[in-house]
């Protein structure tokens, strides 16, 4: 039976969403759609062509007793809300980050899951899925290169909007490497500094732009990450992890080398949602498939996106005081446990 979904928000991103499941993945459905637009949600099932309902809220939608699970991709500060409701229902539910705002908000949905007592939700930290940093999973899992003691990474973007401010570098793309490193090396964040180097001509008077954050796990492990969002090259995502053996390293974006005119060139992604296309249909697809299979999600969990929330607070504050500031985490509920995630799927 096909996983029936309900999508909260039909913006960019949700509508990319409705279209894979609806065009792309396997074993699921769109039957429901809302946003605070209802003119955009009606679109959306004209668009793709939906046999869905549009309902005039998330409750009324989470409520509907068609909807097996809830995507919420509407706008950042609703997130929490929806995520509460969803688990309140019982209701299987994919968030687009951050799952919430605010440490706290994210804190009060891992309570609340735990209350509930099984897996409900999986964060969309799509970088998880992607095949570059699978494979960086496995080399470190498989101590190919000894013991990680340094990674340096840099998040670049071609430019970004008017609206785009200093914090967003963290809290909008940096956000995403917080997740990845941190499952990679799977050590918890202890501290963070963040330095402002030289200002590009081409960012806006009120962006500081690039900047330099360096983090310290509580194993000791020194991160060190560049945010350029206005390198006007291409869109650039670059990580390497220092062992004590060897290095590994993220491949480049695969792409044809052509030789003409006495020049050796590649071209480079202009756009980030080519660069993890892939990744995004599979870790839906994924979520889909522990649903139907296990019975509940198996991808980047509730604490998952309190740990996100927790060091990106820490990181704005980096930002503003100029000072390294600790990053102080909860102790992680044994509910999260890779052990007890798997006894929890099979019972």
């Amino acid at each position: 039976m096909n996983v029936r979904f309900g999508v909260i928000g039909t913006g960019a991103i949700g509508r990319e969403h409705i279209k894979r499941i609806s065009q792309t993945l396997a074993g699921a459905e769109v039957v429901a759609v809302t946003d605070v637009n209802q003119a955009a949600a009606q679109q959306a099932i004209e668009n793709f062509n939906l046999d869905a309902n549009v309902y005039p809220d998330d409750k009324a939608l989470i409520a509907a007793k068609d909807v097996d699970a809830i995507l919420v991709s509407s706008w950042g500060p609703a997130h929490e809300e929806s995520v509460l409701a969803g688990i309140e229902a019982g209701k299987y539910i994919f968030c687009e980050k951050p799952l919430a705002t605010t440490a706290e908000g994210a804190r009060r949905i891992v309570d609340a899951e735990m209350k509930y007592g099984k897996r409900l939700v999986q964060v969309g930290f799509m970088r998880r899925y992607d095949h570059g940093y699978v494979k960086l999973k496995e080399a470190i899992d498989a101590n190919e290169i000894g013991e990680p003691l340094m990674i340096r990474c840099a998040h670049r973007n071609p430019t970004v909007p008017e609206t785009y401010s200093t914090d967003m570098a963290i809290t909008d793309t940096l956000i995403h490497e917080i997740d990845v490193l941190h499952w990679l090396v799977d050590d918890d964040y202890a501290s963070v500094q963040v330095m402002y180097p030289r200002k590009t001509k081409h960012a806006l008077s009120h962006l500081r732009d690039p900047q330099i954050v360096m983090i310290e796990t509580k194993g000791g492990i020194s991160i060190t990450a560049e945010i350029f969002v206005n390198c006007q090259y291409g869109y650039d995502i670059q990580c390497e992890v220092i062992g004590e053996e060897g290095i590994v390293k993220l491949p480049e974006f695969s792409n044809i080398v052509t030789r003409k005119s006495g020049k050796l060139s590649q071209d480079i992604l202009m756009d980030w949602k080519d660069r993890f296309l892939d990744a995004y249909d599979a870790e839906i697809q994924d979520f889909i498939d522990s649903i139907r299979k296990n019975g509940a999600p198996q991808g980047p969990t509730s604490w998952d996106g309190y740990v996100a929330s927790v060091t990106a607070a820490a990181c704005v504050k980096a930002q503003e005081s100029g000072v390294t500031e600790p990053i102080e985490l909860d102790e992680r509920p044994a509910f999260y446990d890779e052990g007890a995630r798997k006894n929890e799927v099979s019972a």
